[in-house]
């Protein structure tokens, strides 16, 4: 790939600041996309900008916020007057402990930013990547909520990104006849500080890096793109449909 491939594109990506979301970042401004990077802490964002240089925008921004993502929408509509390639990456794990003993506040939290943060993305910036020749819209999802036994203590992480597979499936059906491709991707086990507090006794360095991840699902990003409403699977590194019961 060369940068020209997504030369005067506009990305935004959440969860920006660290981990999956940073890498991400970094590769579409390889790839000549002008990056719009999301984040809550300032100061990793700055760290993120110095990297790039003058092809990210950073904002800090809310996501739980109906009203930070409405500014944000408002902002690149103002600013740009486009938007080529969103990446809804932003989660949290929330406590590991049984659903029975979960308080409701984590519950929200949790369910609030891996799932309707998602939603507010999609409701927001919809007619931005309508209006693009090629709207690109990719949900980093996980093997959690796809297994067919799900693991004990992690109830709110899993469900969360169920919903969020059901999400972006609906929103593919729903731009099916447009010029918008929507895909899920699920990076498996992967170097970051999410998946440390989910594993604290696995070995890190046996891990793959984000970067590793983000190099791959660059192709997803591209206007040659063509696949909609389904996932790619970084561990077995392959598109994969969802099926109903038999």
């Amino acid at each position: 790939m060369t940068a020209v491939l997504l030369d005067g594109k506009v990305a935004l990506v959440t969860g920006a600041s660290r981990g999956i979301g940073h890498a991400i970042a970094l590769e579409l401004a390889r790839h000549g996309a002008h990056v719009i990077a999301l984040a809550r802490s300032a100061e990793l964002l700055a760290d993120l900008a110095n990297k790039i240089g003058t092809a990210c925008s950073p904002l800090v921004c809310d996501l739980i916020s109906q009203d930070d993502v409405e500014n944000v929408s408002k902002l690149v509509q103002q600013r740009w007057g486009r938007l080529d390639v969103l990446i809804g990456n932003a989660a949290v794990m929330g406590p590991r402990i049984p659903l029975s003993e979960l308080r409701e506040s984590d519950w929200s939290t949790v369910l609030d930013t891996n799932v309707s943060s998602n939603w507010r993305l999609i409701h927001n910036f919809d007619h931005l990547l309508r209006a693009s020749e090629a709207g690109r819209a990719i949900f980093v999802t996980s093997g959690a909520g796809s297994r067919a036994q799900m693991a004990p203590a992690r109830g709110a992480y899993a469900i969360s990104k169920a919903a969020l597979d059901a999400l972006a499936r609906t929103y593919a059906s729903e731009t099916a006849s447009s010029n918008v491709r929507v895909m899920l991707c699920n990076p498996g086990p992967l170097r970051t500080g999410l998946r440390a507090s989910a594993a604290p006794d696995e070995d890190p360095m046996t891990l793959r890096t984000p970067s590793d991840f983000a190099s791959k699902i660059m192709a997803l990003c591209l206007p040659s793109w063509r696949e909609t409403g389904r996932m790619y699977d970084f561990p077995q590194d392959r598109l994969l449909d969802f099926t109903g019961p038999a």
